[in-house]
């Protein structure tokens, strides 16, 4: 059986021989005589897997040492109440941007624990967009800036981050890390779940800036407190050793294929073939404004929600699955990861140019 093309949102496609590896070792790891699933958290062996998985990570974003790599659990939803327990913690009130369903998610939790300013939404136009944002409504007392760098469902992304002085900036960058390269100086801490470009569910990845931790809220429940798991090495409880493991297996693949500066200018080769047709198509069109549009996914419609019905059953018949897209949204939404070859949105371009031929 032929593996598909798969362009789902997440979890995931990956890369093939990542997949490959993980299959080798995955009865013997090593020398250890048995598999990463059956490891101890606290062994030499699994030490070594975590501090290569962090090492590795660190240098393809060359993050400073002053920030702390973590390997949580609970996914990005997680850390939609773990920030403000964690940061909202001196005026109590944060500065939020409202571009989808996510960053309206991690609105209503911070709601629960301060006050929200919401700077800007573009909620207006069904989030098609990245909303102007206008400094002067910046709170200079906030006590962070949360941003969602790229949004699955709408496929906006962030091209210019915002100036927010000295208040920290917080990203969720689930759905674009390691896509294209990142100041993370520009950040306070910085978050992403593992489903979409670092590995299988199960994993969270959260950096974060040395001075921001030893604050939480009074009530925050210990499993919740980012300096825990920094006391601990993301030790604290037995975290996810195989997504771990796999996560570094990815970090590795990356490396091999030059790094994150490379990956984006694949990324961008990829994006660009696939909104170039939509631009010149008559039939199919693209739902975001051109300037915010993401690298990593890519809305788009047809005429008719029964012309997206038999596109999305033709696709899917040719090995072109999840294409549907979000229930939110309607239409189709193309997932083009760093896993995605080329040849996959050459050849899914391909398929909607004779789709369109067929239903004129």
């Amino acid at each position: 059986m032929n593996r598909v093309y798969n362009f789902s949102a997440g979890p995931s496609m990956l890369p093939v021989e990542v997949l490959e590896k993980a299959q080798k070792e995955f009865v013997y790891y090593g020398s250890s005589g048995m598999s990463v699933m059956e490891m101890s958290h606290r062994s030499k062996d699994f030490e070594q897997i975590l501090y290569h998985t962090e090492d590795t990570l660190r240098e393809l974003m060359k993050i400073p040492n002053n920030y702390k790599i973590l390997f949580l659990q609970g996914g990005g939803s997680t850390q939609f109440a773990m920030i403000p327990m964690n940061l909202m913690n001196k005026n109590h009130k944060a500065d939020y941007v409202k571009t989808g369903q996510w960053a309206t998610k991690a609105i209503e939790e911070a709601q629960k624990y301060g006050k929200v300013n919401i700077v800007a939404s573009s909620e207006d136009t069904t989030f098609d967009r990245i909303p102007v944002l206008d400094k002067n409504k910046f709170d200079a007392e906030a006590d962070y800036f949360y941003i969602t760098l790229n949004n699955t469902i709408y496929g906006t992304r962030y091209t210019v981050l915002p100036d927010t002085g000295k208040v920290p900036l917080v990203g969720d960058m689930s759905s674009s890390i390691l896509s294209e390269e990142i100041d993370i100086t520009k950040f306070g801490l910085l978050y992403a779940g593992a489903q979409k470009n670092l590995g299988p569910a199960g994993v969270t990845v959260v950096i974060v800036r040395e001075d921001l931790l030893g604050n939480a809220i009074e009530f925050t429940p210990t499993m919740l407190r980012y300096d825990i798991h920094v006391k601990n090495n993301s030790l604290y409880n037995t975290p996810p050793t195989y997504g771990i493991y796999f996560m570094g297996l990815v970090f590795d693949w990356v490396k091999q294929q030059g790094g994150v500066k490379q990956l984006q200018k694949i990324n961008e080769q990829k994006a660009s073939i696939l909104y170039d047709f939509l631009d010149n198509s008559k039939l199919f069109r693209g739902t975001v404004v051109k300037k915010d549009r993401s690298l990593m996914n890519v809305p788009f419609v047809l005429p008719t929600e029964e012309l997206n019905k038999k596109f999305i059953a033709e696709a899917q018949s040719k090995g072109f699955v999840n294409l549907k897209g979000h229930r939110t949204v309607g239409g189709m939404r193309a997932s083009i990861y760093n896993a995605m070859p080329i040849e996959g949105v050459k050849s899914l371009v391909d398929l909607m140019e004779q789709f369109e031929k067929e239903n004129k």
